[in-house]
């Protein structure tokens, strides 16, 4: 189509009347506008055509949007239809050139502009939807973030996760109905917050965090190789510095998948998801205590979106496969490296170009990691870790279980 059919237009608290013109001027010549009721209510001087407000599911306005394709529709949001907005989703089913996007200021420009801080450099957040964990690795100090608000009982909510994580001494600003008439603006420590005491702000807010952290906060260390102990387990974990080493060995890079075979506490998989926001993760494993255990520790640590499936490899992968899971970029082996079959299924899910990383403790599994080595290349390194521990009176050095780390790319 030459010309688009469909506007997404930013609409803030001021209403159509803080619109430019021309933009008015598409909201009222529209066919069809589509919107949440409080965006419809304030364009509703202008409208001239039929109104949707989105249902729910919201997959089915999307789907009457779609059958109007190629007559003149507009699409309200709040502020930046991009930014955690419907925008995207229809970004999803209608090519760019159909679309024409006017976004009014974000609640986050606005937000930015209100404390006095640099956009560039806050975190921007959203609780629609999602658990107050995923905000965890965050939690930095000296941090800012912005956070989207799910409705007027997130700030009190979020303020008691934050206090009991110990970040009472941060900073919260609420802010409500940001650029209209009844903006609303209350700061106050996050312990101070997390006792009530204040009236539940207007259902439409957002917080503004400067994070300050208490002696014993759970930080969430940059670092890959996170202390043993942030880790719920049965003794099955990959100890810190093999972890460390692991990781560097692994290589995720944005957007990637890791298959993890074999979870044990999902330190793995969870410490790659921690490297970027984007990346996923899948833990196999066939115990049902441990995998209850990984999701927990998952969610504690800030990566929900880590999947945990049930069932015993190598057997599990074809069937992984057959449902049309991503394919993945990396696959981790920490146990079973001797099962029939084991390095072969990995070596054969794995996509081009993808790495294996598999640690060998015992004979069988060298042993094992030695022949692909011979069949495939790649890296066989041997890692040795003492730790210090009392001796009696005294103090010496005690030696973990040597692991041999085998590393190897397919080719792509």
């Amino acid at each position: 189509m030459s010309t688009p059919w469909l506007h997404v237009i930013g609409i803030g608290e001021g209403g159509v009347e803080a619109l430019p013109a021309a933009t008015r001027a598409l909201v009222a010549g529209a066919e069809l506008v589509v919107g949440g009721a409080r965006h419809l209510a304030l364009a509703a001087p202008i409208i001239t055509g039929r109104t949707l407000a989105w249902p729910h599911p919201l997959a089915d306005g999307v789907a009457e949007v779609l059958r109007w394709r190629g007559r003149y529709v507009c699409v309200l949001a709040s502020g930046d239809p991009f930014l955690f907005g419907i925008g995207t989703t229809l970004r999803r089913h209608v090519a760019l050139a159909e679309m024409m996007c006017l976004p009014a200021p974000s609640c986050v420009a606005l937000a930015c502009n209100l404390l006095g801080w640099a956009e560039q450099a806050v975190s921007v957040l959203s609780l629609c939807g999602r658990p107050m964990e995923a905000v965890a690795p965050a939690l930095q100090p000296g941090g800012r973030l912005v956070v989207l608000s799910a409705d007027e009982h997130t700030p009190h909510a979020f303020a008691r996760w934050l206090n009991v994580r110990g970040f009472g001494a941060s900073v919260l600003h609420v802010l409500g109905a940001l650029g209209g008439p009844n903006q609303s603006h209350h700061s106050a420590t996050v312990a101070e917050t997390a006792r009530g005491e204040r009236p539940l702000p207007p259902r439409l807010n957002l917080m503004a965090l400067e994070v300050v952290a208490d002696r014993d906060a759970q930080v969430i260390p940059l670092a890959c190789g996170l202390p043993d102990d942030m880790f719920a387990h049965d003794g099955q974990i990959t100890k810190r510095e093999i972890r460390a080493v692991t990781l560097s060995a692994l290589a995720p890079q944005r957007g990637e998948m890791l298959w993890d075979i074999g979870g044990g506490s999902g330190s793995i998989s969870i410490e790659w998801m921690l490297r970027h926001p984007a990346n996923r993760a899948i833990a196999i494993e066939k115990s049902a205590d441990r995998g209850a255990r990984i999701a927990r520790n998952a969610l504690n640590l800030g990566v929900p979106g880590l999947r945990v499936m049930a069932g015993e490899a190598p057997a599990i992968l074809p069937r992984m496969q057959a449902e049309g899971l991503d394919a993945p970029d990396a696959i981790f082996i920490g146990g079973g490296i001797s099962n029939p079959g084991m390095l072969e299924g990995a070596w054969q899910a794995l996509r081009p170009g993808g790495r294996l990383v598999a640690n060998a403790v015992t004979l069988e599994s060298e042993a094992a990691v030695i022949a692909a080595h011979a069949r495939w290349g790649g890296t066989l390194t041997r890692l040795h870790v003492e730790r210090l521990e009392p001796i009696g009176r005294f103090h010496g050095f005690r030696p973990g279980m040597t692991v041999t780390s085998y590393l190897v790319s397919k080719p792509a």
